[in-house]
């Protein structure tokens, strides 16, 4: 049976099914097809904006699949993933869909929603399919959640309306990968098991040689073979969650050696902008943990006040307060920045609360949270630097400046003293600027990373001989 589909789907979160996607979107594209990425449904606060160019321009779509259509060489379409998800507390998410806050859907219990949604995952996915020759789609957390069955739009039922062809994904370093591996095939209906025609184990280190008989035994098992043994790649992506930042520099370092700090708060969001501060960036989640810190960011949240709360509750809100009286450069982005403000206002429950909350006093600045959301791509000048700077902003808050900050750029970057705020995600992706801020913070240039364009074709190869590559390129024939 041939497809037009391929779908990377996972035994749990976090198998590496964004990465092996983004591997198969660039090694499709390498062999001259028209390729686009697919994501019926993706939660996380990473997200991004499509560019002008676009056909949905100026929306909003989650990072993985800005990536996988960056590795696709496909301009990114807020059909690419219809529906996103950006948790707000640990019970409520924000429903982006086609690139659109729908507030009506964000109340709609979570069961109630596939109604509403299916119909737009199904015209999105086939108008993906009629324009491509090839859709690579990702599905999400793991098809061997039977709980979820009943409202499944993005794994099993997506593979069964594209009639894909699965790989089945587990990451060997955790451990128990051909447990995971059949265990999920156990919990998948027939006609689902019909669709799944490979197992790929992920994140290998070591000898594949010693694996045998373990790919044969899942097999006799299952009749389905292995096609893959992917190794650990030392090439970071975008990432799509908050395993980025818990995979930072373990332990503290030492008091000398200076570094970035940044909150690890619970609601954060976009943290993949912090990628070029390679190793210079550490997270903290208290006080003691700034020992050292020659500079500090607040980071962007999808929950501004309740991070704000948290702030307090550790104490990294008065010790972040301590640094920047001495003199230790602050910079707030989005979230960050309205933190640093005088106050936040949400008079329209926004993030479910109405109340007005004093922020951290830093920067003269009022923010109020609108109903409805600013998403954009921009170009901006930064007087103090004298440089032109690019980046994309997605944020409910509008802010009005007091006389106490100087505004370098409307609307979008102030200064006061040594404490910065914007509302420009990708501000340090610029690397004039990124220079600038160290420069700042008395701390040197990391190691410059390769361009994402790079890493993609060097992850694809990599990939690609890792895979039987004839047995799955024969699936799409």
């Amino acid at each position: 049976m041939t497809a037009r589909a391929l779908m990377v789907q996972g035994c749990t979160s976090n198998a590496g099914k964004s990465y092996l996607s983004a591997a198969l979107c660039r090694i499709l594209s390498n062999e001259g097809l028209r390729v686009a990425p697919f994501k019926a449904q993706n939660m996380s606060n990473n997200a991004g904006v499509t560019p002008p160019h676009s056909r949905t321009p100026g929306l909003e779509m989650g990072r993985a699949q800005l990536v996988q259509a960056a590795a696709a060489r496909a301009v990114p379409d807020v059909r690419m993933n219809p529906v996103l998800l950006k948790p707000e507390a640990d019970a409520r998410s924000q429903v982006v869909l086609l690139g659109r806050a729908h507030p009506e859907l964000t109340e709609l219990p979570w069961r109630e929603r596939k109604a509403q949604l299916w119909p737009h995952v199904q015209r999105s996915l086939h108008s993906l399919l009629d324009k491509y020759d090839v859709v690579v789609i990702e599905g999400a957390g793991s098809p061997a959640e039977v709980n979820l069955r009943e409202s499944d739009i993005v794994n099993m039922r997506v593979a069964r309306e594209a009639q894909a062809a699965v790989l089945l994904a587990a990451d060997i370093d955790r451990g128990g990968a051909f447990a995971h591996l059949l265990g999920t095939w156990h919990c998948l209906l027939p006609a689902e098991c019909a669709l799944l025609r490979g197992f790929v184990l992920n994140r290998f280190r070591g000898d594949a040689s010693l694996l045998a008989p373990a790919p044969q035994w899942l097999e006799a098992q299952t009749g389905v073979p292995t096609v893959g043994v992917v190794p650990w790649l030392d090439l970071p992506l975008p990432e799509e969650d908050g395993v980025a930042l818990e995979r930072a520099a373990g332990g503290p370092p030492p008091a000398d050696a200076g570094f970035v700090a940044i909150p690890r708060l619970p609601r954060i969001s976009n943290l993949d902008e912090f990628a070029p501060l390679g190793e210079l960036a550490r997270p903290v989640s208290a006080p003691a943990e700034l020992t050292g810190a020659r500079a500090v960011i607040l980071p962007g949240s999808k929950s501004t006040a309740a991070d704000l709360a948290w702030l307090r509750a550790t104490g990294l809100a008065g010790a972040i307060t301590r640094l920047a009286g001495q003199g230790v450069p602050v910079l707030g982005i989005c979230g960050g920045l309205q933190m640093l403000g005088t106050a936040i206002s949400d008079p329209h429950g926004v993030e479910g609360g109405g109340e007005e909350v004093p922020g951290l006093g830093l920067l003269d600045l009022h923010t109020t949270f609108a109903r409805e959301k600013s998403t954009r791509l921009s170009d901006l000048h930064d007087p103090e630097t004298g440089l032109q700077l690019r980046g994309y902003e997605i944020h409910h808050g509008q802010t009005v400046a007091g006389p106490g900050v100087h505004m370098l750029a409307p609307g979008q970057l102030w200064r006061q003293g040594n404490v910065r705020g914007t509302y420009l995600h990708g501000l340090l992706e610029n690397p004039a600027y990124l220079e600038r801020f160290l420069g700042w913070a008395g701390l040197p240039l990391p190691p410059a990373l390769d361009t994402l364009d790079s890493r993609l074709d060097a992850i694809a190869g990599q990939v690609q001989s890792a895979l039987d590559w004839p047995r799955i390129r024969g699936w799409l024939e």
